[in-house]
């Protein structure tokens, strides 16, 4: 297990400061890693900068330890897997309710970037996954609709850089199976994420697919 941490533990600083203990508590029964956590990106949370790991390369703990924790330390040992290297692990491919699933369905305010960080990732059964979960993000007023839409407004750039991923990644490896980046379920994410953010900002939100992409049927 991983020794608790000051407040400048990368697996700390992923969430707001009122989370720090159950932060602490999560990292208690993380097993250590050689590895430190690769890199970060920060974003802000209601008003809190947050620096949340690229990648973690812990071991998942065992099922009696994640069973000790409060729900709320399940969700944020969850969302830290979701950063795991290994993507069977952020899925748990191929058994269902991986640490995904079990956050993705989630409105709460520090969940919400970790899933819009996956939305520019590359793995297919990932991107899916969270296309079933936030259909209902193309509803205004849900919460998912407001949760998301404030996110992105409070962080244009990460979305900008998210949406050109979104696009790159498509065509370097889904155009094959995806001929039209319209019908890659990245651009329905895209879709929907740009219409919670318009709705919260109160103006069309840019759409940054490159021009190239616009003769495929692309919106």
């Amino acid at each position: 297990m991983q020794p608790l941490s000051d407040s400048s533990n990368p697996l700390i600083t992923a969430f707001a400061a009122e989370l720090a203990n159950d932060a602490e508590a999560v990292l208690a029964v993380m097993p250590g890693s050689r590895l430190q956590p690769h890199a970060s990106f920060s974003v802000v949370v209601e008003g809190q900068q947050v620096s949340i790991p690229e990648r973690l390369y812990n071991d998942e703990p065992p099922t009696d330890a994640v069973a000790s924790l409060s729900p709320r330390q399940r969700q944020l040992l969850h969302c830290l897997y979701s950063r795991h290297c290994d993507g069977v692990v952020r899925l748990n491919l191929p058994l269902d309710r991986g640490h995904l699933e079990k956050i993705v369905g989630s409105t709460d305010p520090w969940v919400v970037p970790f899933v819009v960080q996956l939305v520019g990732e590359y793995v297919l059964e990932i991107l899916l996954v969270i296309c079933d979960e936030l259909r209902d993000l193309a509803t205004p007023g849900t919460c998912g609709h407001l949760a998301y839409g404030q996110f992105i407004v409070d962080n244009a750039a990460f979305f900008a850089r998210t949406q050109r991923r979104v696009v790159s990644y498509w065509s370097c490896y889904y155009r094959g199976a995806y001929a039209s980046f319209r019908g890659y379920p990245g651009c329905t994410l895209l879709d929907l994420l740009r219409s919670a953010a318009s709705d919260r900002a109160g103006h069309p939100w840019p759409n940054l697919a490159p021009a190239s992409t616009m003769g495929d049927g692309y919106c």
